[in-house]
């Protein structure tokens, strides 16, 4: 199938994306009692849109596939009505703003106990055999049941090969359970590998399989979703220190492409491509960044604590700011990926 096949897909997972974070947002204000403008999926020109009558809402759908907005009564000026965002309590407004980011992780939690069902086994935390370039073997076991690296729990096999991808560059301490008796290795070593200018760990032994029951099921749907929140958040982390650079970072393209590729190994990998950048949509929009869900809840937290309300225009000129920042980095990014897939 052509990349333009799964570019398409792309979008219509990001629409999805997008519609269930505005929808949260929208039906919240609703049960708050606020007035709604417009509900709209998209950026830019107006593709479609149409009027409800008995709440006078517009619904439209817009070109750029890049976001979308509920634009409520209130929300960025001053108004007199009793319907109005500005005239509700900072707990309603608060939690209009984080349902959004709260409904993409809610989704990302069900599509990936979708992508965990289709999984024939399901693979522990307990060492089965090394590989012939092993050296973690010089102080870890067959057997042993890895339950800790460094300070981070692990319950499934997915935990524990993206911890040791993620710190196993240096050396480790491992907690384990060996002969029925929980220890502490130190300093355990890993094969490491380079990608876009960043030292990983490798995983250099395999896994026993778990028993394919429910309730394992379920097990490792949820640890794996809070995985990959903590995989998002670690991702954040090292572009803010710089352990990553900008060619980790991918816009539509570079996504479009990556579901190419997984989609070629198994059909059923869209799905977890699906969870995770619900997930990074979730968390990312939790970030105390203007424009962002979670700067104006910053902005609502200080309102709180100095139980007067930040200027409209101060706050409308921070946002601005920071959407045009965030607009400067997707441009970036897109034509870094178009450079990579060119040549």
């Amino acid at each position: 199938m052509s990349f333009i096949f799964y570019f398409l897909i792309m979008i219509l997972v990001f629409g999805i994306l997008i519609f269930i974070h505005e929808l949260g947002h929208f039906v919240t204000a609703r049960l708050c009692g606020v007035s709604i403008k417009e509900f709209a999926i998209g950026m830019g020109p107006t593709v479609v849109s149409w009027n409800s009558k008995k709440y006078e809402t517009r619904y439209a759908i817009r070109l750029l596939p890049i976001g979308g907005f509920v634009s409520m009564v209130g929300e960025d000026e001053e108004s007199d009505s009793k319907d109005a965002f500005c005239n509700k309590s900072v707990f309603k407004r608060a939690l209009i703003v984080v349902m959004g980011p709260l409904m993409n992780l809610v989704l990302g939690f069900l599509i990936m106990m979708i992508f965990v069902f289709s999984q024939p086994n399901l693979v522990s935390t307990t060492i089965a055999q090394f590989n012939d370039n092993a050296i973690s073997n010089e102080k870890l076991m067959v057997g042993d049941t890895v339950v800790k690296v460094d300070n981070t729990s692990v319950h499934t096999a997915n935990d524990l090969v993206y911890e040791l991808m993620n710190k196993g560059h240096e050396p480790v301490d491992m907690t384990v359970i060996r002969n029925n008796e929980k220890i502490v290795v130190e300093d355990v070593e890993f094969p490491t590998f380079e990608e876009s200018g960043t030292k990983f760990g490798d995983c250099d032994f395999k896994l026993y399989i778990e028993k394919s029951n429910f309730s394992n099921y379920l097990k490792h749907s949820f640890y794996r979703s809070c995985s990959t929140v903590k995989m998002v958040v670690d991702s954040l982390i090292g572009l803010l220190t710089g352990r990553y650079g900008l060619s980790a970072v991918s816009g539509p393209i570079g996504v479009a492409e990556v579901v190419g590729d997984v989609a070629k190994v198994n059909f059923f990998n869209l799905f977890y491509i699906a969870s995770v950048l619900s997930i990074n949509l979730g968390v990312f929009n939790l970030i105390p960044f203007p424009a962002l869900d979670g700067g104006r809840l910053l902005f609502l937290i200080i309102e709180a604590v100095r139980r007067k309300p930040i200027n409209k225009n101060v706050e409308s000129y921070i946002n601005f700011v920071g959407i045009m920042l965030l607009f400067g980095l997707m441009i970036v990014v897109t034509f870094k990926d178009i450079f990579k897939l060119i040549f």
